[in-house]
């Protein structure tokens, strides 16, 4: 249970420095998105990087989360859940400065993305089996 609390937190923590560092080096090497990131007049390939930033977040935190906790485990679903709690106010804000869909893709992978992290990272780590010894019979 620890375990995947402590999943669960460094997870969150992940996902958000992902996110940081994403937006960051965005700013930093695309002069372009710099100039309108102030506007939030992205062009579409700028709108489909932020979202592949939000990927990138939500993978690495769950493989995070997945190695943590070496099981499956629900964290993955609380943090999308606390996310997604997080993010409904900014987007309703900005319903109109984004199209409908970059909201919808966003929102709505946002948990999924975790989970499916954290299920590759459990099946690499591969928990060891206890396989069954025949039972030997003396006559």
């Amino acid at each position: 249970m620890w375990r995947a609390i402590l999943a669960a937190i460094v997870g969150y923590i992940v996902w958000w420095a992902i996110g940081i560092a994403g937006f960051i080096a965005l700013r930093s090497y695309w002069h372009d998105y710099a100039i309108v990131e102030p506007t939030l007049a992205f062009t579409l390939s700028m709108r489909l990087a932020r979202l592949l930033v939000g990927v990138a977040c939500g993978l690495g935190a769950g493989i995070v989360i997945g190695l943590i906790a070496q099981r499956r485990t629900l964290m993955p679903w609380v943090i999308g859940a606390v996310l997604l709690a997080q993010f409904l106010p900014s987007h309703y804000q900005l319903w109109a400065k984004f199209p409908v869909w970059y909201h919808l893709f966003f929102l709505l992978t946002l948990a999924p993305l975790i989970a499916l992290g954290a299920r590759w990272a459990v099946s690499w780590v591969g928990r060891p089996t206890i396989e069954a010894t025949p039972a030997r019979f003396v006559s």
